[in-house]
């Protein structure tokens, strides 16, 4: 995982919905249909709430007959009723589609990783990723549920509710189209603090997972060196930020609550007192009066509840702008790529070839760009059937070469692999990868051994397993998080038993292996360079890193690197 932190992405402003989620989150597109028809049934049921309410209240003072009143009362219960029914319709069609949405975008941010590749992640923060796709995008929740239904029934209860209200009393309904943009410009102020305090504690959460997860990776060797309580003092720094950042926001929101209350109080007031006035002048009637009031607090009411709705969604507000930022970059890598490719003459719609890719491995003054570090230039020739063993001091570059040949760091120079470019070749497509961190998941062995095979049977598991000195390992045994239950050692092996095993399966020509035996002892060692030794003699091209003086003896070729380092 890079420990770095990413360059925060661009904020998309205040806009209450991103057209992006549309183009995003397909499944949003029937939502807002369908909660725009309910939000069209409320505000008709709204007024006929209010009108029979009216009718039941005027009737029995001046004295309707018991018949009448009954089938009125009847008529308002089941408008009551349907009231009900429309709000738990809402919540219904809110919370399966914030489910296919959240579904819709962590399978976009999936493939949009999968499209940046290897090279972009390197350089961004995993657990800021994970903390958007995990915590973030579930905050969605109060979002579809609560902030954009209440958005819609606003755009079409209030200015429904205004018309009815100016058909029956002009002058209310005057009243309230000169009180009611007050509430909206409020809004925008207190969106825009709410906004602010909400970025900064939504990067506190991001920058305190980021924390969390080093400290437990490197928890071992903060121990060794005494510095564990250190590490603990600064997670506990960054957590009091963040709880010190949601009572802020909290704060925000409870007073932003208040003004909003408090403006559509005083508005409803006005237009209380004035029809009092006009009632005891016997310029209004009772009816219409009564109506009139009864209306007034629900012109007002969507408008204060999507400021208070706002609130609860600005974190799933702030998530999707993350997921979005990486949408943005991936869609524009693929047309980039399109563009290249209609250059070139190609056809861009082709599908990629399913054949593995093999043949001669050339590099040719090879330069791995780090930012403004640019590494001296390599230059290899590997035939299939060949052991090439790369040394150097560290820092020479070695890793960076493996690096360049799976994507993850740019250079410069020639990568060919049977003549065509690495760029132009998926890894999965010819390269078995172990590096010197394990990277192992939650799961069986077997699991992490076949990895994005599920078609391998139990026999290759095994042979890969035996030819990476791991016979000793139950591939039924079931690892943690980040393969917890192995020693180091153990997960060394297994992650060589991976980059083997796609060999084995005939979906890897290249076997790229850094470090393999630095958790090693001498024996085992030793089995292991004869393993790497038959397969290089069976047709595999296999790269070697290693300090380890042993493994000369098995080596082709020895291609040396210099620590040394070229100015961008």
């Amino acid at each position: 995982m890079a420990s770095q932190d990413a360059e925060a992405p661009p904020r998309a402003g205040g806009r209450p919905l991103d057209p992006r989620l549309l183009t995003y989150a397909r499944a949003s597109r029937a939502f807002f249909f369908a909660i725009g028809a309910i939000g069209l049934a409320q505000t008709l049921v709204i007024v006929a709430f209010a009108w029979l309410l009216t009718r039941a209240i005027v009737g029995a003072i001046d004295g309707m007959p018991w018949g009448e009143l009954s089938g009125i009362l009847a008529a308002l219960a089941g408008v009551v009723a349907l009231r009900a029914l429309l709000l738990w319709l809402r919540e219904v069609v809110a919370a399966r589609a914030s489910a296919r949405v959240q579904a819709q975008l962590r399978a976009n941010l999936v493939e949009a990783v999968d499209t940046l590749g290897p090279g972009w992640l390197a350089r961004h923060n995993s657990a800021h990723l994970a903390v958007t796709a995990g915590r973030g995008l579930d905050a969605l929740d109060a979002y579809f549920a609560r902030y954009l239904p209440q958005l819609v029934q606003t755009a079409l209860a209030t200015p429904l509710i205004i018309l009815v209200m100016w058909w029956m009393d002009w002058v209310s309904g005057l009243t309230v189209v000169l009180t009611i943009p007050l509430i909206p410009f409020f809004m925008i102020l207190i969106g825009m603090a709410t906004r602010a305090v909400q970025d900064k504690q939504w990067q506190t959460l991001r920058q305190l997972a980021a924390r969390f997860a080093d400290t437990v990776r490197g928890l071992s060797t903060l121990t060794v060196f005494g510095r564990q309580h250190r590490a603990v003092t600064s997670i506990q720094r960054v957590t009091e930020r963040y709880r010190d950042e949601t009572m802020r926001v909290l704060r925000v929101s409870f007073l932003s609550g208040f003004a909003l209350e408090l403006l559509a109080s005083l508005s409803v007031a006005i237009i209380a007192v004035s029809i009092g006035f006009r009632l005891l002048d016997g310029e209004l009637a009772l009816l219409v009066g009564l109506f009139v009031l009864l209306l007034a607090p629900e012109a007002y009411l969507p408008l204060r509840q999507v400021g208070v709705q706002f609130h609860a969604a600005a974190e799933g507000i702030s998530a999707t702008n993350d997921v979005f930022a990486v949408l943005d970059e991936a869609r524009a890598a693929r047309r980039a790529t399109a563009a290249d490719a209609g250059s070139d003459g190609a056809a861009s719609s082709a599908p990629e070839p399913t054949t593995v890719a093999s043949g001669v491995l050339v590099l040719r003054d090879l330069r791995v760009r780090y930012g403004d570090r640019v590494l001296p230039p390599v230059d290899l020739v590997a035939h299939a059937g060949e052991l090439v063993l790369l040394e150097g001091a560290s820092g020479a570059g070695k890793s960076s070469v493996f690096a360049a040949l799976r994507g993850a760091a740019e250079f410069d120079g020639e990568a060919t692999l049977g003549g065509t470019p690495v760029t132009e070749l998926s890894p999965h497509r010819w390269l078995g990868w172990a590096g010197q961190r394990a990277g192992l998941i939650a799961g069986t062995i077997a699991d992490n051994v076949a990895l994005g095979d599920d078609t391998s049977d139990s026999a290759t598991i095994h042979r890969a397993l035996d030819l990476a000195c791991a016979e000793d390992l139950n591939p039924d045994y079931e690892l943690g998080v980040q393969g917890a239950g192995l020693s180091g050692g153990q997960a060394q092996r297994v992650a060589v038993a991976r980059a083997i095993h796609r060999q084995l399966r005939g979906t890897a020509s290249v076997l790229a292996l850094d470090e393999p035996s630095a958790a090693l002892d001498a024996e085992t060692e030793e089995r292991l360079w004869l393993s790497l030794r038959r397969m290089a003699d069976q047709g595999a091209i296999v790269l070697l890193i290693s300090h380890r003086t042993t493994a000369r003896a098995y080596a082709d070729r020895i291609v040396r690197l210099d620590a040394a380092e070229v100015p961008a």
